[in-house]
């Protein structure tokens, strides 16, 4: 910690897995270091949720071991590098320096989203509908809107979203939270289930958030 902060990092550190990663989920980081063996979850669990749910955020996994499967593994889950045990902070740091130079610069999200019948203001957390509505969303929904507006066209999966929105791991839950944000979403925005303009389903797969940038009438 002490070698990251004399070359000009500001690290945040977590003695578990469970709390490293909210941590990660719910701040504003630039990269994670990832210990593999950690208590509260293994890091491999933690790498599958956290690339799920920031698939923008960059990953270092460090481990003692360098077998070349694990490291295979590692990789294929999504680690943008992998530092075996032991190593020197010199390697460490030039490794860190090489990944955040390669990774482009983070957007926290759209501030504003213009849709087919209406725009939504991020930050005032309202929706203005072009009949003249206006109507106010939750923390959460807001939340969730804006974790679907800064992947728009994507497909979003339920697992996404609750790791992304609401920290969870999404491995063996079993909880309707998503679905029912995303109906009270769709009423709020006159979106139709059917024919959506806006919040659209992907069968079996999870939602995409249907923007434009035309200007309203």
């Amino acid at each position: 910690m002490d070698a990251l902060r004399a070359a000009g990092h500001q690290p945040t550190e977590a003695a578990r897995g469970d709390e490293g990663l909210e941590q990660a989920l719910s701040g504003n980081f630039d990269l994670v270091l990832l210990d593999m063996v950690l208590p509260g979850n293994t890091g491999w669990e933690i790498l599958r949720v956290l690339r799920a749910a920031r698939p923008e955020l960059p990953i270092i996994v460090l481990t003692a071991c360098g077998a070349e499967d694990q490291r295979v593994d590692g990789l294929k889950l999504g680690a943008d590098d992998y530092v075996v045990k032991p190593f020197s902070l010199r390697e460490l740091l030039a490794r860190v320096d090489a990944v955040l130079r390669r990774t482009p610069a983070r957007s926290p999200g759209p501030v504003s989203v213009v849709f087919e019948g209406g725009a939504i203001d991020m930050l005032a957390r309202t929706v203005s509908l072009e009949n003249g509505n206006a109507v106010e969303l939750s923390e959460k929904e807001a939340e969730v809107l804006v974790f679907l507006a800064a992947r728009a066209g994507q497909t979003v999966s339920r697992e996404q979203l609750l790791a992304g929105v609401w920290g969870l791991s999404p491995q063996g839950l079993n909880t309707r939270t998503v679905d029912m944000h995303i109906t009270r979403l769709r009423e709020k925005l006159g979106d139709d289930a059917s024919r959506s303009r806006v919040l659209k389903t992907v069968w079996g797969r999870g939602y995409q958030f249907q923007a434009t940038h035309e200007p309203l009438p």
